[in-house]
């Protein structure tokens, strides 16, 4: 009787456990747990699970106050946050003013970062410590967006990051936040796992353990779910959609998305490059991306609403622009440049390339939604016109290092606005790469136009919110116009989870545990 009554609390022991647990299944790997060191989708989604920053944004990318309890300008320089009180790391210490400046300073001097966060304290001239819970920040312009941009950057202790480096957040012993969830074990290419931190300051959640397993594979991840291996999986494969809506134990969620998908050229070279050839492989003597009659031609070659109906299978939109209908700083005057092979090839010819000539596309084939169908789409649709190119797929670990370097002629690229406003691709992809000013951190093809800058500049420091919302119309005219880069579609986020949970879908497309509750 005693031995029944012992199998008999064991099975309702981890019955209660398995009740209190959560498997994620995450589209692509986390690169790192260093919060400022690569400005990534998957990063930013696990950093908000185990950091906390000053303003936080909800799944509809509005802003919401965080370790700041509030928050308010001063002048049109000035802007004051008074910290939230009895906030302590996950090692019980208590969180202060001191470890906010001294965030301020590390994250945008992080070493060898392949995209980092420094654009987002760019318009910071110093940060003046009131008392223990109390900042002051001296903007060098009038800059409204200073609340959003510090919804991208993570705040960390001092007392265990000072002199730490990125590996020591990956082993775990500078991984120390104030958020939901502490890191217990990270293994690179394979999963996190989370514990649930129970000095929490704000609500707290139901899962005592989180499980994210990295499953890059689409098959593997739609597999995993209707196994019950995972409870949630996001980026559902286009092919399985219909399937997994119609499967009466799963729930499919959705949101429009503020990540964008276009083809970027290189402008690091003015010369000669191999992977630009003419028809005989011979490099051609100049970069022809920089003229913008071969931008134009390549944009009008490419047959939008094929990729939406044939590779996105619906989920996505066309798009000329970088956030979707409604954001701030659309433009409704804008859309995609029409479907025209002829008058593509006129361009071409017109720009002295009657014949066409080669080159290589790269992109990744295990990071967005379609990236190599996409690639692959474009490429036989430009070489309809003579530009006859070829794909190169890589695994996206190997695809950034290359991209860094600066060692693709033209990549496939995406990019999701996370603060939901214009200027954040502004000034991470358009805007003039330069490390003084903190811009472009994310610009790896390192295009450069003044006028773009300018937009920048006069939109950032723009008070009034008409006014500023003018400025990024303006921006998005100019760049469908020029097209320095050539907008593909506009994703629609989606994911899947097992009947008995609740899930808020994010246009951010961020997969955390905090928006996955029980089912009432």
């Amino acid at each position: 009787m005693r031995s029944l009554l012992a199998l008999a609390a064991c099975v309702l022991w981890a019955q209660g456990a398995a009740a209190q647990s959560l498997t994620i299944g995450y589209a692509a790997v986390v690169t790192t747990i260093d919060p400022h060191y690569h400005n990534l989708g998957p990063n930013n989604a696990l950093g908000m699970q185990v950091f906390d920053r000053l303003v936080d944004r909800d799944g509809q990318a509005r802003p919401y106050a965080s370790l700041a309890e509030d928050y308010r300008a001063i002048s049109d320089t000035l802007w004051e946050f008074r910290l939230r009180r009895g906030v302590t790391w996950h090692d019980g210490r208590p969180f202060t003013a001191d470890d906010v400046v001294f965030t301020f300073a590390r994250a945008p001097d992080v070493q060898n970062s392949p995209g980092g966060f420094g654009g987002f304290l760019r318009a910071i001239a110093r940060t003046e410590v009131v008392d223990a819970h109390t900042i002051r920040i001296h903007t060098r312009q009038p800059h409204p967006l200073l609340p959003l941009d510090l919804a991208s950057v993570s705040i960390i202790a001092r007392h265990v990051a000072e002199g730490a480096q990125t590996e020591d957040y990956n082993t775990g012993r500078a991984a120390i936040g104030t958020g939901p969830y502490r890191l217990a074990s990270y293994r690179s290419g394979d999963r996190v796992e989370l514990v649930r931190n129970e000095a929490f300051w704000g609500e707290r959640e139901p899962w005592a353990r989180v499980a994210v397993r990295f499953l890059l594979n689409d098959g593997a991840r739609t597999a995993a779910l209707l196994s019950g291996d995972v409870d949630l999986i996001e980026q559902i494969p286009t092919s399985d959609l219909a399937r997994l809506r119609r499967d009466p134990k799963l729930v499919v969620t959705e949101s429009p998305s503020t990540r964008t998908v276009f083809l970027s050229p290189d402008y690091s070279r003015t010369g000669p490059t191999p992977l630009v050839t003419d028809n005989a492989g011979t490099p051609l003597p100049a970069n022809p991306f920089h003229d913008a009659r071969i931008r134009r031609a390549l944009s009008m070659a490419i047959n939008r609403e094929a990729l939406v109906e044939r590779v996105m299978e619906g989920a996505a939109e066309t798009t000329a622009q970088w956030l979707p209908r409604g954001a701030f700083g659309y433009n409704p005057e804008v859309h995609p440049r029409a479907f025209d092979l002829e008058g593509a090839r006129r361009l071409l010819a017109e720009a002295g390339f009657p014949e066409g000539f080669r080159l290589v596309l790269a992109t990744p084939n295990d990071r967005w939604p379609n990236d190599s169908r996409l690639a692959q789409a474009v490429a036989q649709m430009w070489t309809r016109i003579g530009v006859r190119t070829q794909v190169d797929a890589m695994p996206f670990a190997a695809f950034v290092p290359r991209r860094s370097r600066q060692e693709h002629a033209m990549q496939l690229g995406a990019w999701g606005s996370s603060t939901g406003e214009g200027s954040n691709y502004l000034l991470a992809i358009v805007s003039t790469y330069d490390r003084q000013k903190l811009t472009g951190p994310s610009n790896m093809t390192r295009h450069s136009d003044p006028r773009f800058d300018a937009l920048l500049l006069r939109g950032a420091s723009t008070m009034d919110d008409a006014a500023r919302e003018a400025v990024w119309r303006e921006a998005v005219a100019l760049y469908a116009e020029e097209e320095p880069m050539i907008q593909l579609v506009q994703y629609i986020n989606t994911w899947a989870h097992r009947r008995g949970l609740r899930h808020e879908p994010r246009m951010d497309e961020r997969t955390i545990a905090m928006g996955v509750r029980p089912a009432p």
